[in-house]
């Protein structure tokens, strides 16, 4: 068996970068995008499926960011005149995910538009030496683009 010289096409963390409403999240330690498509097995005669049907297709995501984060979104949406995060209208937040392999590959943009956030949470535990919080979020439309 001749060697083989196998390259992932795995992003890299450190070549990523997370903008919210144009400023880079340099606070965040963890992104998820979602999509999915409602999806039922359709029954006729017999004890098997004769077809699957598709349904809406919904669109989700949650961040982790560092306490300071938060605070400073949190700011950002009352001196816009918004009583918190989670009452900025989705209009207004675009959530831009761009990653590459190394600094040679070609970037990948993944754009969340309409993004509103559904919960926040700020906790910490005994020993701790940082505040980590959960930001879930539905969204509009996730598209994906390589250049």
């Amino acid at each position: 068996m001749a060697n083989m010289h196998i390259r992932s096409s795995e992003y890299a963390w450190h070549h990523s970068t997370v903008k919210i409403l144009g400023r880079n999240i340099v606070g965040i330690t963890a992104w998820e995008l979602k999509k999915e498509v409602e999806k039922e097995a359709l029954y006729g005669a017999g004890q098997t499926a004769i077809d699957i049907q598709e349904g809406p297709e919904k669109c989700s995501g949650s961040i982790t960011v560092f306490g300071y984060e938060l605070d400073k979104m949190e700011q950002a949406a009352k001196l816009a005149g918004y009583d918190s995060l989670l009452h900025v209208p989705h209009e207004a937040i675009i959530l831009t995910v761009a990653m590459r392999k190394t600094l040679a590959d070609p970037i990948t943009t993944m754009t969340a538009r309409g993004v509103s956030f559904t919960e926040t949470s700020d906790a910490m535990g005994q020993g701790d030496k940082k505040r980590e919080c959960s930001l879930p979020f539905i969204c509009l439309d996730i598209t994906k683009l390589t250049v």
